[in-house]
């Protein structure tokens, strides 16, 4: 007998599903069929109590077999056929662990994990790739649930813990027999669902089947888990070494057998989100997988998200958004997911396109959006408050909403609402992305058609919605929200989204943010005005004019078609439609604006081109563009096409202004504006395009650039004549400053060959009149362009050179007298081989004819000046003796002037010790001559300064040469003599000698031009003494204002040239410049000013207050010009700057906007020189501007500007404690306000809050002004931002002593108020107390007296209203107030003087009859300044009672009547004080004694 006792526990965890549990019961059926069958009886069976299964139905099944006897040995067999069939069913399975180790830990029972896992490390390489030959060989060998066997189970963990130590072949193979079974296992799954579907219920087909998906679903969890496990073991090591790589800095070369991991990275992921995608529900029994299973791959997934590096890799990227997508959606693993990503994105900026494309992919493929939209809600359910603390998570959270609106609209379109309330937050990032949100809705979400009219109103009801948001939030109170609208708006426009009925909104809109105060803001108006005239629905021309007409037809047109008796109606109808063209939002009037906004390209457009074709043609007729409702919105069309360019064209003055601004960006999108307007023949664009060349000087290379390539995209064409046509327009049209920028263009574009050859051939032509229909004025302004291009290169004007004589000095001159001022510049340019030859052909003829043409009178007055000019300087740069032409000029032109003419003639009276010589000279000549004479001596000083710099050159080349000279000949022996002489003259230093020679010479030839220092006058010298008498001559200077101005500037030329000159005449220079009544006389003598203040800085120096109050002058031209001249002597250093300098502050709040630009550019360019001259400037000027009539708002915008230029720190906190010691002496509470707001002012750092603390006690007393204290918690709150906690709460504790201490001093400030108060109301009840002393001089009444009676005192009750005692004293007045008596008496009607009463001293007020009968004749005599004292004193002192009783009535509470009770001690005590001495001017008068009187 055979005894085999065996006994086996297996304890399983599995989950509870009906398709595990039902193979037991067959198991079981089959098990006793075959154990407990028909032999029982006989005995060849086994017994029930031999093998005792016990099976219970749980998730932990218990087997306990026992085998006691059995007899036949045969059954063995069978027997344990079917205990290996119950250890096939109740296999271990794979369980998801916290982490790879965790698989060793055998703490579950029938659960598969790692019995005898090895070591990697610790075996040699060699080992190691026997070891994965091995493992890959079993794998690829057996069947795809080998996995699941034991030892290759341990084999390949060992490999995946050890997978960063191995060799890349090694990898590669491991992973790619991995990867390649997960590949056919997953097929495999999908057959078995498939099959599952089409066999039926039928128990006994049904168990293979069920025992496959138990292996197929451990295989997909084991392989999942290896594979996932090994990209993060991968990349975690990668981004080790590439951290290690950075901080080494050491690039190691890839070995050879290097394998790439980012191929097989991506094919792993998007295996694992093939496994997700396929029907997992017959493998996990219900539609949604094992949560342990779904929480693993979303884990590690968001783990990966936060690679970055990983995220580049288009293939990863999709596969990991693939898996997160279908986790979320198909297995509604969502709200575990949500907050995942809201994680992500608040951490991490790089996972907001991949999220957002996520969402997108898990849409479409799923057609559910459950996933978006509980993102929305949870970013929407956020407190707003939040976001403001979060700035990083805002911006991310708003991207990703944008990204979310651009990929799926529809949908965040119904949930847009949620977000909606995020615009009344704080954060300004969120307002952003909502504002991007909405234009992105705009653009995508309404433009299907399909639907039924009620959806599509309600599509349209919300559009407009949307677009009123984004209209109202162009009024943001974030510059960056302000810009952001303006670029959707811009988008929309581009996108042709806008309607008609709103275009003119948004334009007006972008109008009025052209004036904003940010750069940004601005910039993005501009670019937004310039995409709404790129895509306009009302045609290529926008000219006022245009419209007008149009409109004007079109009216009458739709009048005619309109019924008699209905027109008036109708007519009222059109204005509502073009109501609502303007966009009201009403959908009942939605006809015209649905036709422009479906049909952009509609047959308005094309009637509306049509129409303004016909205007541009001149054609009375009208073409018809059909029935009364096309007409009808043809008109509302053309009425919203005229306000818009109006619109525009209104918007040219701003532009103007722009294009000075200080931001680059400004300029160059304003040039851009201006370039489409002209493009669409805006009005007023060409004006405001010529008003940026002056930019070309600019330092800002990107303006230079702006203006340079629109001078080019306008001007310069590929036509040779069109372009040569343009530029000498432009010459014509243009003034000085415009041609001083448009020469140095044309310059520029020469040198760079974008002004070709073919071109100045053309300008040749025009001026030659070689073109037909040419005039003067072009052949001028032909030759004036040829002469800036020869500014660049010279050899322009050689080929031509008789043409310029003949033409330029020719019959054409006379036509156009100002063709002969462009000839002399013609002549200034020429190179000097030109010069050489004109002056060998023509050159007696020219000067000739320039003597003609200053002297001869000839040309008018307003074209002489310029012609002289430029006249005078072409003799001085063609002659070679150019002082002998001028001479002759200089005679010629004083015979002329001094002829007898005809005229407005004036007397000049010569004096003269012997001879009288009376002349009539005419004024007009006479001012011809005097600027004919200055000029000439200013040119003669500038041709002695050239010919001195030409000897200097000379000399420093000649010694260059001759040291070049000693260095070749250096070898060869020099003479002794010489070297001898050269070491004397070195020694006498002859060298420097030589130079000082030089330095007299040029002294003297300077000073010979007006004064010689001889008794001998030179030409111009006898004309200095009548200018000088001339120009004192005010009375003829004001009936002549044209000579006073030619005079003028002669007397300053003269005293520029000559010191002696220069000091004789300076105050009467600074009289005329005060006094004169000519602006343009104020103007040029400022300038001038300038010019001596360079040329003699010690003689001008004591008139520079007199300068600056050139500043104050009521005439904008004359303060522009002092402006000008002050900064260019100031920023060069030609002058300091002194006390004066808060005159040019006042010019930044200038009424004239040119003159405030010019003061702050000053401003900005001194905060730039050394350390900031303005920081030692600005408590001086702060000073004298409290001391000036100045308003609050121009106060505050000055000091704002001149501390905005201060940007050091260490300068910031020195202000503050200057700013702070301002207060010390100080009683106006004016200027407490204006320091306090300058405080408010500055930037505080922890150092500069320290010291306002510390300087508590200099402030303290201006605290008790509301409007101090209201700057001080402004400064106290910009404080609290930035401060540390521990300077924080010293912040608190300073505001807490500001508010007690302003308490106090309000209090203090209402108690004084009190009583005040309470004093007029003594003032007022006083009346019931007054005394009418009535002294009675008639000497008749005898008999009274000596009756006793008193009629002194009388009844207060009687004479109430007798007159008023006033009390002038006050709470903190000085005792020596209350001596003063004179306001306590006063007179009747009558002139008899009443006394203040006596009542508490009757006694004293008595007097004896005998008494008062001998001095009442001589009361009158005592003094009354002594009777008055005493009488004051008497009454204040009586009316104590009456004060105090009145106080107790007062409703006061006690510390009000403290000082009222003070005030009156003190009215006591002046009343027992003697009588104040009066000052010492003041004459002593002497009462009368008693002696006296008796």
């Amino acid at each position: 007998m055979l005894y085999l006792a065996t006994s086996s526990a297996f304890s399983l965890s599995r989950p509870r599903s009906s398709h595990i549990v039902r193979p037991l019961f067959l198991l079981r059926r089959h098990l006793y069929a075959q154990c407990f069958g028909p032999q029982r009886g006989s005995g060849d069976g086994l017994c029930k109590e031999d093998i005792i299964i016990h099976v219970p139905l749980q998730f932990e099944w218990q087997f306990t077999m026992k085998i006691l006897t059995y007899e036949h040995q045969n059954q063995v067999g069978t027997f344990l056929l079917f205990l290996s069939i119950i250890l096939a069913v109740m296999a271990p399975t794979f369980v998801f662990p916290q982490n790879l180790q965790a698989l060793e830990a055998d703490d579950e029972v029938n659960r598969l994990f790692a019995t005898n896992p090895i070591d990697i490390t610790s075996i040699r390489t060699a080992e190691q790739e026997e070891f994965v030959k091995g493992v890959s060989l079993d794998l690829s060998d057996k069947e795809l649930f080998c996995i699941e066997e034991q030892d290759v189970f341990d084999r390949v963990y060992s490999l995946v813990k050890g997978f960063s130590s191995l060799m890349p072949p090694c990898k590669f193979n491991i992973v790619e027999c991995l990867r390649s079974n997960f590949s056919v296992l997953l097929p495999n799954v999908d057959l078995l669902s498939r099959a599952s579907y089409s066999h039926g219920d039928d128990d006994g087909d049904s168990s293979p089947a069920l025992d496959r998906v138990a292996s197929h679903r451990n295989a997909l969890k084991i392989y999942t888990f290896f594979l996932l496990h090994i990209v993060l073991t991968e990349e975690s090591n990668t981004g080790a070494k590439s951290t290690s790589k950075v901080a080494t800095g050491v690039r190691k070369r890839m070995p050879i057998n290097a394998w790439n991991w980012e191929a097989q990275r991506s094919r792993i992921l998007n295996l694992i989100a093939n496994s997700l995608e396929i029907n997992l529900s017959l493998l996990f029994g219900s539609p949604d997988p094992d949560e342990n299973y779904l929480s693993f791959i979303v884990k590690n997934t968001f783990y990966l998200f936060e690679n970055a590096f990983l995220l580049k890799d288009s293939d990863t990227k999709d596969a990991l958004c693939r898996i997160i997508g279908t986790c979320a959606t198909k297995y509604h693993y969502l709200a575990q997911s949500c907050a995942s990503i809201l994680h992500l994105l608040h951490k991490y900026d790089f996972v907001v396109i991949p999220m957002a494309d996520a969402m997108s992919s898990a849409e479409k493929k799923y057609a559910d959006g459950s996933l978006a939209m509980a993102l929305i809600r949870e970013i929407g359910r956020t407190n707003p408050k939040d976001f403001v603390k979060d700035t990083i998570g805002a911006e991310n959270i708003g991207r990703f909403l944008v990204e979310l609106a651009d990929r799926l609209p529809k949908l965040v379109s119904t949930n847009v609402g949620i977000l909606i309330p995020h615009f009344g937050g704080e954060s300004y990032k969120i307002r952003n992305a909502l504002v991007g949100v909405l234009g992105k809705l705009v653009l995508k979400a309404f433009k299907d058609a399909e639907g039924e009219v009620s959806s599509k109103s309600v599509r349209l009801r919300t559009k407009q919605a949307m677009l009123e948001i984004l209209l109202e939030r162009c009024r943001d109170v974030s510059a960056y929200t302000r810009s952001r609208v303006l670029q959707v708006w811009s988008e929309l426009c581009k996108e042709h989204s806008v309607s008609i009925g709103m275009w003119n909104e948004v334009a007006a809109v972008a109008a009025g943010r052209l004036e904003d105060r940010s750069a940004m803001v601005r910039k993005y108006a501009l670019n937004l005005l310039i995409m709404m005239l790129e895509h306009n629905p009302f045609g290529p021309q926008l000219r006022i004019s245009s419209f007008e007409t149009t409109l004007d037809k079109y009216t009458k047109k739709l009048n005619e078609l309109q019924p008699e008796d209905h027109r008036d109606s109708n007519l009222h109808g059109t204005l509502s439609d073009d109501d609502t063209c303007n966009g009201d939002g009403e959908i009942d009037h939605v006809n015209p604006e649905a036709v422009a906004e479906e049909k952009p390209d509609s047959s308005i457009d094309n009637c509306l081109t049509q129409v303004e074709q016909e205007v541009v043609h001149k054609d009375s007729s009208i073409p018809d563009v059909g029935n009364l409702e096309q007409t009808r919105a043809l008109v509302a069309s053309l009425k919203a096409g005229l306000r818009f360019s109006k619109c525009i064209s209104a918007t040219m003055p701003t532009l103007v202004q722009l294009m000075a601004s200080s931001s680059a960006t400004d300029v160059e999108y304003t040039i851009l504006l201006l370039m489409r307007c002209r493009q669409f023949q805006v009005d007023g664009s060409e004006a405001c395009l010529c008003k940026m060349f002056p930019l070309a000087f600019s330092q800002d290379k990107s303006i230079y650039e702006a203006v340079e390539n629109a001078f080019i995209t306008i001007y310069i064409t590929k036509n040779s004549l069109e372009t040569a046509k343009n530029l000498l327009n432009l010459a014509i049209d243009s003034n000085i400053g415009d041609l001083a920028a448009l020469e140095f263009i044309i310059g520029v574009l020469v040198s760079k060959d974008d002004i070709t050859a073919g071109m100045i051939s053309a300008l040749w032509d025009f001026f030659c009149f070689n073109v037909s229909g040419t005039t003067a004025e072009q052949s001028r302004g032909a030759l004036a362009v040829l002469c800036m291009a020869a500014k660049s290169s010279s050899r322009i004007l050689s080929s031509h050179l008789q043409d310029i004589i003949d033409i330029g000095f020719g019959r054409w001159a006379k036509v156009d007298p100002l063709l002969a001022r462009t000839a002399c510049i013609a002549i200034q340019r020429l190179s000097e081989e030109d010069k050489e030859k004109l002056l060998v052909n023509n050159g007696n003829r020219i000067f000739g004819i320039i003597e003609s043409l200053v002297a001869g009178f000839l040309l008018p007055e307003n074209i002489w000046y310029a012609a002289t000019d430029k006249a005078i300087g072409a003799i001085y740069v063609l002659h070679p003796d150019p002082e002998v032409v001028a001479v002759n000029l200089v005679k010629r032109c004083l015979r002329s002037t001094f002829d007898s003419s005809e005229g407005d003639n004036l007397q000049h009276d010569t004096n003269n010790s012997t001879v009288g010589v009376f002349t009539m000279v005419q004024a007009g000549k006479l001012s011809r001559y005097l600027y004919v004479v200055s000029h000439v001596a200013m040119h003669q000083l500038v041709y002695i300064e050239s010919c001195i710099k030409k000897i200097q050159k000379w000399k420093t080349k000649k010694e260059k040469m001759g040291v070049e000279y000693q260095n070749v000949d250096r070898t060869c022996p020099t003479p002794a003599d010489a070297t001898k002489v050269s070491g004397i003259n070195a020694e006498l230093g002859v060298a420097s000698s030589k130079d000082a020679i030089l330095d007299s010479l040029s002294e003297r030839a300077e000073k010979e031009i007006i004064s010689s220092g001889t008794a001998e006058k030179n030409l111009i010298g006898y004309c200095a003494p009548f200018l000088s008498k001339l120009c004192r001559h005010f009375c003829l200077m004001q009936k002549y204002p044209e000579l006073q101005a030619s005079a003028m500037l002669a007397l300053c030329r003269f005293m520029i040239i000559d010191a002696d000159f220069c000091e004789a005449n300076l105050q009467l220079l600074f009289t005329v410049v005060e006094n004169s009544s000519s602006e343009t006389v104020r103007s040029n003598c400022t300038i001038a000013l300038g010019d001596l203040a360079v040329r003699f800085p010690n003689l001008v120096e004591p008139w520079t207050e007199n300068m600056y109050a050139r500043l104050r002058d009521p005439s904008i031209l004359v303060r522009k010009n002092a402006v000008l001249v002050l900064s260019h002597l100031i920023l060069n250093d030609m002058m300091k700057v002194k006390g004066y300098i808060n005159e040019m502050a006042m010019r930044l709040e200038d009424e004239d906007g040119r003159i405030s630009n010019l003061a702050k550019l000053f401003f900005n360019e001194l905060s730039k020189k050394g350390t900031n001259p303005i920081y030692n400037l600005l408590p001086d000027i702060l000073g004298r501007l409290c001391n000036q009539s100045l308003k609050g708002e121009s106060f505050r915008n000055i000091m704002q500007f001149l501390i905005g230029s201060i940007k050091k720190d260490k300068q910031m906190d020195g202000l503050v404690e200057k700013l702070c010691n301002r207060f010390c002496g100080i009683t106006d509470s004016s200027q407490w306000e204006r320091i306090a707001y300058c405080l408010s002012q500055l930037s505080f750092t922890e150092k500069g809050m320290k010291k306002l603390i510390e300087s508590f006690k200099a402030y303290e007393h201006a605290l008790c002004e509301d409007s101090v204290m209201e700057h001080f918690r402004n400064i106290i709150s910009k404080g609290k931002k930035f401060a540390k906690p521990e300077m924080k709460s010293c912040i608190e504790e300073f505001e807490e002593k500001l508010d007690k201490f302003h308490t106090e001093k309000k209090d203090q400030e209402l108690t004084a108020g009190n009583a005040q108060a309470y004093k007029k109301k003594v003032i007022r009840n006083s009346d019931h107390f007054i005394v009418d002393r009535t002294v009675k001089e008639e000497t008749s009444d005898t008999d009274a007296i000596e009756d006793g009676t008193e009629d002194e005192v009388i009844d207060p009750s009687v004479e109430a209203s007798t007159f008023k005692l006033r009390l002038k004293s006050s709470i903190g007045v000085p005792k020596e107030s209350f001596s003063t008596s004179s306001d306590l008496t006063q007179f009747e009607v009558d002139g008899e003087e009443v006394q203040s009463p006596k009542m508490a001293y009757k006694k004293d007020m008595r007097r004896s009859k005998a008494g008062k009968l001998k001095v009442k004749n001589k009361e009158v005599d005592v003094s009354t300044a002594t009777r008055r004292n005493t009488r004051s004193r008497q009454s204040e002192a009586g009316i104590f009672v009456v004060l105090v009783q009145e106080a107790s009535q007062l409703e006061l509470g006690e510390p009000a009547l403290k000082p009222i009770f003070e005030l009156l001690a003190e009215m006591m005590e002046v009343a027992n004080e003697p009588l104040a001495e009066p000052p010492a001017d003041v004459p002593r008068v002497e009462p009368l004694r008693p002696a006296d009187e008796l």
